[in-house]
Formats: structure tokens, C-alpha cells, sequence
């Protein structure tokens, strides 16, 4: 066999060989880490043909200084294959990404839809009972059959106010669920300078007339003073529904809200007296729809009728999404103690 074809042979079992090691490496590395396998991919094509060329000019018995060039030659290209590879990498993860966000948003509109779905099966019942009730009591009063039309009538709006409430439930988590994730600094950015203490008095102002029927305490934690940018009347609106749950939650119980500095947030802070709810439902508090237990699910709960307390669990939703829409986050745990759950909504501060 002539020279030159034995040093191409040679050439071409060393390319192939150390081609193939390379190869399976980056294939065992784009399973997990994609950007790095591109890096390397451009790498091990210089790196085999490196090794075929040197060892086929090698088996030509070329000069040493003839073999050394070309070596340094082929060298010179190993910067190319990073810049290469770099660029390759940058690629990569940008349309990991971008996948990945797609994949999110394909999430998230699947339990949007799921959420709308369920929420369409219990919204006639929820609002079958408000309006059954105003229906029997006109009637009544039409056909003359109450003793107190006066009374009947203070029920019929009492009921009717009911409906409003959750019609206006429905109307808040429809608006602040339209906002996608994306537009949510753009979105703060535009927010009001509030101190969050006076968002905190407002809605303890609103709940304590509700807070009194029931015969539940409301009592003022530590206040920070702290400010930040943000929709007050969202922001008050997920407050009130935070205070509210925990009045409707905690018979004849206190209620304690306050705030806190924590970093760059700000936190409001609201413990209930509830009893606990199990852990694995805590994870659900924030979902639409959901009561939990049965006396979760009651309409009436602790609070009298016509107080507001017959809503459809959108409530705690509401606060979820007001938390999103200001890049925040709203939690839930229960306390150590066992006597009731402590719920912070957490907000940036200016």
C-alpha cells in the first residue's frame, strides 16, 4: 500500500474515532445542558480534524517544522470554533427561552380555560340561591302573603346587593386576570406612591361594620409605614377581601392585621382565627371556586345575612391576581399554635 493512502486511511480511522467520542459527548450533554453542548459542538470538529491531519502528516514522515506549522494552523482555527460555539450557545438558549415562555403561557392559558370551565359550572348555583330568594319574597309580597312588607322589601335589596357583590367579584378577576405577565412592570410603573398603612385602615374601616355583626374583633398589628407604587383601589379591594375571609372565617375570634418592612418589600400581614385549614389544601386557598371543608363552602359562613359573606370564592383569586398584577405574591400557613392561618400579601416597596 502506497504511503499516501495509508496516512489517509489512517487519517480518516482518527477523524472518525475521535469525531464519533466527541459527538456522543454532546449528545449526552444536550440532554441536560443544551447551551454547553453548542459551545462544544464546533470544538470537537476542529479537535477531529486536528487529529487526522496531524496523524496523517505524521505517517508521511513530513518534516518536524513542516508537521509544527500545520499544527499551529490548525490551532488558529480553535478561536473561530468558540466564536463559534458562543454564538451557536446564545442561540440555543434564547430559543430555550423562548420555548420555555411559550410553554408558560400555554400553561397558563389552559388553566384560565380550566378555571372558566369550572367557574361557569358553580356560578349558577351560587347565584341560583340569591336570586330564588328574591324571587319567592316578591311574589310574596305581590300576592299580599307577608306580614312586613317593609322587612321583605330590606331582604330583597339585602339580596340584591348580594348579587352585586358577586357580580363585582366576577368583573375584578376578569380585569386583573387579563393582565399577562409580561406587562406587569410596565403596568406598576404607572401605579400610585401610596403608604400601604392607609390602604390597610381603609379596608379594616370597611370590614368592621361586617366584622361587628358577626361579633369578631378586628385588632391592629405593628404598622411599618412604608410606601409603594401600586393601585389602590385593587390593591385596598384584595385587602378588604384578605380582612373579610378572615372575619368570615374566625367566629366570634380576633382578627389581627399589621404591616412589615422586609428588604425591598412590604408586607401586609393579616392572622385570622380559623382553626387551621389542612395542608394539603393550602396550596388551593387562592384558587377560584375553591371553600374547602364544608364550612368553608357555606354561603352564610360566620356572617350574618346580607353581610356579604355569601360570595362564590373569588375572593382570595382576587387577591392572587392583584399580586401578580404588581409582581408581588400573596402565601398562606398555618400558625404553630393551631388556633388559625396567617396570610401575607407581600408587595415591593418603594
Amino acid at each position: 500500500m502506497r504511503p499516501e493512502l495509508s496516512a489517509v486511511l489512517v487519517s480518516a480511522a482518527t477523524t472518525a474515532a475521535v469525531a464519533s467520542a466527541g459527538a456522543f459527548g454532546v449528545w449526552r450533554m444536550a440532554a441536560e445542558r443544551p447551551a454547553a453542548a453548542a459551545r462544544a459542538a464546533p470544538a470537537v470538529v476542529v479537535a477531529a480534524l486536528a487529529a487526522g491531519v496531524a496523524v496523517a502528516t505524521r505517517a508521511m514522515v513530513v518534516a518536524e517544522d513542516d508537521y509544527r506549522t500545520v499544527l499551529f494552523v490548525l490551532a488558529a482555527g480553535a478561536p473561530m470554533a468558540a466564536l463559534i460555539g458562543v454564538l451557536l450557545a446564545r442561540r440555543v438558549s434564547a430559543m430555550q427561552t423562548l420555548a420555555a415562555r411559550e410553554r408558560a403561557d400555554r400553561l397558563r392559558a389552559e388553566q384560565v380555560e380550566a378555571s372558566r370551565r369550572e367557574t361557569i359550572g358553580w356560578l349558577s348555583h351560587d347565584l341560583r340561591t340569591p336570586l330564588a330568594g328574591v324571587r319567592a319574597l316578591a311574589e310574596s309580597v305581590q300576592e299580599d302573603m307577608v306580614d312586613d312588607p317593609r322587612a321583605a322589601a330590606e331582604r330583597i335589596v339585602r339580596e340584591v346587593d348580594r348579587l352585586g357583590a358577586m357580580v363585582d367579584d366576577l368583573a375584578e378577576l376578569s380585569r386583573v386576570h387579563a393582565l399577562p405577565d409580561d406587562a406587569v412592570r410596565d403596568a406598576v410603573r404607572a401605579r400610585e406612591r401610596v403608604c400601604v398603612d392607609d390602604v390597610v385602615s381603609d379596608a379594616v374601616e370597611s370590614v368592621s361594620p361586617v366584622a361587628d355583626l358577626a361579633g369578631v374583633s378586628i385588632r391592629a398589628g405593628a404598622l411599618c409605614g412604608a410606601s409603594a407604587h401600586l393601585d389602590p383601589t385593587s390593591v385596598g379591594r384584595a385587602v378588604t377581601n384578605l380582612v373579610r375571609n378572615a372575619v368570615q372565617h374566625s367566629p366570634a375570634g380576633t382578627v389581627t392585621i399589621g404591616t412589615r418592612r422586609d428588604g425591598d418589600w412590604v408586607d401586609i400581614v393579616v392572622d385570622d382565627a380559623c382553626g387551621g385549614i389542612p395542608e394539603a389544601e393550602l396550596d388551593r386557598v387562592f384558587e377560584a371556586g375553591w371553600r374547602g371543608d364544608p364550612a368553608r363552602r357555606s354561603s352564610a359562613g360566620v356572617l350574618p345575612a346580607g353581610s356579604g359573606g355569601g360570595g362564590m370564592g373569588l375572593g382570595l383569586a382576587i387577591v392572587a391576581e392583584v399580586a401578580r398584577a404588581h409582581a408581588g405574591s400573596v402565601s398562606a400557613r398555618n400558625r404553630e399554635d393551631g388556633t388559625g392561618c396567617t396570610f401575607v400579601l407581600r408587595l415591593r416597596a418603594d
